[in-house]
C-alpha cells in the first residue's frame, strides 16, 4: 500500500482521533458478532503503548442524524473494555463543550471514546465545518475504518483537510489483501458470490468477469439466474427487474469463457421460519407454494468440487438464510471447505458482510487468509473504484 500508517509518525503524546468501524450487530442491546471490535484493537493497542491520546470514534447503525438511544456505543465501550482489560470511558455526544472538558483531562496513554457520530446529520453530508469541529480535538488523524472508507464522511474524509492523516493496520491489511485481487492473483481464480440480490452486485459481478475464471451463485441472487433461464421458483424472492441483467451476466460469461455455476438442486420451505416443513428438490422443481432458502446437498458438493482446482478464492454472500440454524447448511460447509483449502496453500478471501458472520460463527476467522470487515467497501475496492477514506490519506514517500 502507498500510504503512509502508524509505524510513520510520532505518537507520543499526540492527540490521535482514530475512527475505526465498530458498526457491530446488536440484539436488544448485546453484540451478536464482535469481529470489526476485535479488529480494531491491534491499531488502538498501538497507539496506547506509544503513549499517545486517543479520541476514538465510530458510527453504529443508521440514525439519520438523530439521537437514537438503541444505538449508541456503550455495549461497544462495555466489549473494548473487556477486550482491552481496563475501563473505556465515553462522552455522552460527538462534539460539544463536554466532549471538549472531557479531551482536555486526557493524558498520554489515555483513551476515550466519542458517542456515535451518526447522531449527527453533518457526518453523513460530510460538512466542513463538522469536520474541523472533530479536528480541532487532534494533532493526528489515523483512519482504521476500512468498512466505511467507500464513503467520503466528515470523520472518513472531511477531517483529513485538516491533520496529518495516516492508515491504522486493519485499514492498510484489507487494502494489502484485496489488492491480490486486482493484481495477479495465483490462477486458477475462483469466486463464490451470494447473499439475496443481485441488483446489489452487478457491478462487482462484471468486475470479476474480468478476473475469474470460474463463479459460484448461491442465494438469493441464484434464484433470479434460474428465473432467467426459465425455471419458476414458487414463492422464492426472484429479483423480476433484474431478470435482463442476469441474462446478460451469463451471455457475457459465456463470452469471456468464465464457468458461471448455479444450484443445481436446492432445499425449499414451506415458510420462512425455522420449524418449517423443508425438503431438498432439483432447482427446476420447486414448488409453487415453497420457498428456496439454501443451496442442496448435490450442489454443495459440485461447488466444492471445482473450487477444488483453484488457487484463489473469494468469497462474499452466504449460499442462503443461514440466520435461520436448519436453512445453513449449504454456508457452513461452503465456509469449512474454503478454509480447509488455505491450509493447502489456497488464497482465500472472505469478502464482508453476512459472509463474515458466517465464518465467524463457526470459529474459521483464523483459518482464512483474510477476512474482510469491510462489506460494501470490499466491492467497491474489487471493482477498482476510489475510496474517499484511503485516498484522501498521506502518500507514502517513493
Amino acid at each position: 500500500m502507498n500510504k503512509q500508517t502508524v509505524r510513520d509518525i510520532d505518537v507520543r503524546g499526540k492527540r490521535v482521533f482514530l475512527r475505526a468501524d465498530l458498526n457491530v450487530p446488536l440484539d436488544d442491546g448485546r453484540i451478536t458478532d464482535d469481529t470489526r471490535i476485535r479488529a480494531s484493537l491491534p491499531t488502538i493497542t498501538y497507539l496506547l503503548e506509544r503513549g499517545a491520546i486517543v479520541i476514538l470514534a465510530s458510527h453504529l447503525g443508521r440514525p439519520k442524524g438523530k439521537v437514537n438511544d438503541a444505538l449508541r456505543l456503550k455495549p461497544v465501550a462495555d466489549r473494548l473494555g473487556q477486550l482491552l482489560g481496563r475501563q473505556v470511558r465515553m462522552t455522552g455526544d460527538a462534539l460539544g463543550p463536554g466532549v471538549q472538558v472531557a479531551v482536555d483531562k486526557l493524558r498520554p496513554g489515555d483513551l476515550l471514546l466519542l458517542e456515535n457520530l451518526r447522531f449527527h446529520a453533518e457526518e453523513e453530508t460530510n460538512d466542513p465545518k463538522f469536520a474541523r469541529a472533530l479536528a480541532d480535538m487532534a494533532d493526528i488523524y489515523v483512519n482504521d475504518a476500512f468498512g466505511s472508507a467507500h464513503r467520503a464522511h466528515a470523520s472518513t474524509e472531511g477531517i483529513t483537510h485538516f491533520l496529518p492523516s495516516v492508515a491504522g493496520f486493519l485499514l492498510e491489511s484489507e487494502v494489502r489483501a484485496l489488492s491480490t485481487l486486482l493484481g495477479k492473483p495465483p490462477r486458477p481464480f475462483h469466486t463464490i458470490i451470494g447473499g439475496a440480490k443481485i441488483s446489489g452486485k452487478l457491478e462487482v459481478l462484471e468486475a470479476l468477469l474480468s478476473r475469474c475464471q470460474a463463479i459460484l451463485v448461491g442465494g438469493g441472487m441464484a434464484n433470479t439466474f434460474l428465473a432467467a433461464k426459465g425455471n419458476a421458483m414458487g414463492k422464492s424472492l426472484v429479483e423480476a427487474d433484474q431478470l435482463e441483467n442476469a441474462s446478460r451476466i451469463m451471455a457475457e460469461a459465456r463470452r469471456k469463457r468464465v464457468r458461471l455455476m448455479l444450484p443445481t438442486d436446492v432445499v425449499v420451505a414451506a415458510q420462512i421460519h425455522y420449524r418449517s416443513q423443508r425438503q431438498v428438490v432439483a432447482a427446476s422443481g420447486v414448488p409453487k407454494d415453497w420457498s428456496v432458502v439454501d443451496i442442496g446437498p448435490a450442489t454443495v458438493a459440485a461447488y466444492t468440487t471445482h473450487l477444488a482446482k483453484a488457487r484463489t478464492i473469494f468469497w462474499n454472500g452466504p449460499m442462503g438464510i443461514f440466520e435461520i440454524a436448519p436453512f445453513a447448511d449449504g454456508t457452513n460447509a461452503m465456509a469449512r471447505y474454503v478454509a480447509s483449502r488455505t491450509a493447502a496453500g489456497v488464497v482465500t478471501i472472505v469478502g464482508g458482510g453476512d459472509s463474515v458472520s458466517a465464518v465467524d460463527k463457526l470459529g474459521l476467522v483464523d483459518q482464512m487468509t483474510h477476512v474482510s470487515t469491510g462489506g460494501g467497501a470490499s466491492l467497491e475496492f474489487i471493482e477498482a473504484k476510489v475510496l474517499p477514506g484511503v485516498a484522501a490519506l498521506l502518500d507514502r514517500e517513493a
